[in-house]
């Protein structure tokens, strides 16, 4: 009989809140004005962290929205976040090197926004 070890369940799945800190830091890789030159397979590296983060970020801000009532200002613009980045996980890896960076910004920023939108939300 084969040896098979269980799935680890992932941080949203186990219901672990994000680690702001970490993924502020891996957005500012991309966005930070100062920031030196990345190479296509970094970039394409912080790209798929990035979409992992942005999904678990996604059902963080969504789980924390729920608690609050309809027509909240601050729920109803995390929400307004979460469809946002929800667009962004949709695009395209993209062709050229201007158009690989276009969609990591994008992203970055999602992350950054969706990071905001959880600690506004009493997320910690």
């Amino acid at each position: 009989m084969p040896n098979r070890t269980a799935r680890q369940p992932a941080a949203a799945d186990r219901g672990d809140p994000p680690d702001i800190p970490t993924l502020r830091s891996t957005a500012d890789r991309i966005l930070a004005l100062d920031a030196k030159p990345i190479s296509p397979e970094d970039l394409e590296t912080l790209r798929i962290n990035m979409h992992g983060q942005l999904e678990l970020l996604i059902h963080a801000v969504q789980g924390l929205a729920a608690g609050f009532p309809k027509g909240d200002i601050p729920r109803e613009c995390a929400l307004a976040g979460v469809r946002e980045a929800g667009m962004r996980l949709r695009l395209g890896v993209g062709g050229s090197g201007p158009v690989r960076m276009s969609v990591s910004m994008k992203l970055a920023r999602s992350v950054v926004a969706l990071c905001d939108h959880y600690e506004n939300l009493g997320g910690r």
